[in-house]
Order: structure tokens, then C-alpha cells, then sequence
């Protein structure tokens, strides 16, 4: 009995997996809101992802500044980019906490799934050290 679950968890694991490598670039087009890092509801400051595809870029708000960056495809479904920020003040700590962590994230590299967590269909960017959950904005 418990090699059979044992088989059914990796099977499962493996299809979860195939799913995650499967996603498609150009389905991300457009803006994102980052409602959930590492646990902690973020939405109120407001971090931004701007996928485009077409051009492997991508831009938007770290909670504290604009953003832009070329993406780099490390291998499949994994990325990371040199993003490029203004210099602006954090308004608070929790900007700081959003903006520090989302730049490491995207700097050491990230995979995307798309999933649905607290009831929400979005995108799941996942690095080595951090988890940060999207939702589309305008759905």
C-alpha cells in the first residue's frame, strides 16, 4: 500500500511538473499585480509586472520604482533579467520588503506556473528563495 502512494505522489508531482514547464510566454502579455510574497498579502503597495513577450521584456512597478528589464531565458519555463530602476524614496518598510525581494527574485532567476491560490486564478514567479503569487489586472 505504501509504494502504490508512493508511485501516485510522484506521478502527481511529475504531472505538476509538466504543467509548470508547459506554460506559454506570450499567454502573460500584459500587467500584474503582485498580491502575495512569501506568505504576506502585498497588494496595498502596489508592485506591477508588465510581461512582453514579443520583445522578451519586462517592466513595471517594485513598489518603490519603475522597472524595466530584457528577459533571459535560462532554460525552459526558468528566467531572470538586470533590471533597470529609478531612484525613487520608499514610502514605508513593507515598499522595501516588496521591492528588495521581487528585485533578488528576478535577478537569480524565477520559473512561472500559472495556478489558482486563495480562490484567484493567477501566476505563481518562484526563485530559489522567495514565492510571489499575480493576479491579471483587469479580471
Amino acid at each position: 500500500m505504501f509504494i502504490k502512494k508512493l508511485l501516485l505522489l510522484a506521478f502527481i508531482g511529475s504531472t505538476a511538473l509538466l504543467h509548470a514547464e508547459n506554460i506559454d510566454l506570450n499567454d502573460l502579455k500584459g500587467d500584474w499585480h503582485l498580491r502575495v510574497m512569501d506568505g504576506y498579502d502585498v497588494r496595498k503597495v502596489r508592485a506591477i509586472l508588465d510581461f512582453h513577450p514579443d520583445k522578451m521584456r519586462i517592466e513595471g512597478f517594485d513598489a518603490c520604482n519603475r522597472i524595466s528589464g530584457k528577459l533571459v531565458k535560462i532554460k525552459e519555463n526558468t528566467y531572470k533579467s538586470t533590471l533597470m530602476a529609478t531612484r525613487m524614496a520608499c514610502r514605508g518598510q513593507s515598499f522595501t520588503f516588496v521591492s528588495m525581494r521581487l528585485h533578488e527574485t528576478i535577478a537569480e532567476g524565477f520559473s512561472i506556473k500559472e495556478e489558482n491560490r486563495y480562490g484567484i486564478d493567477g501566476i505563481t514567479i518562484k526563485s530559489t528563495k522567495h514565492d510571489l503569487f499575480f493576479k491579471r489586472m483587469g479580471e
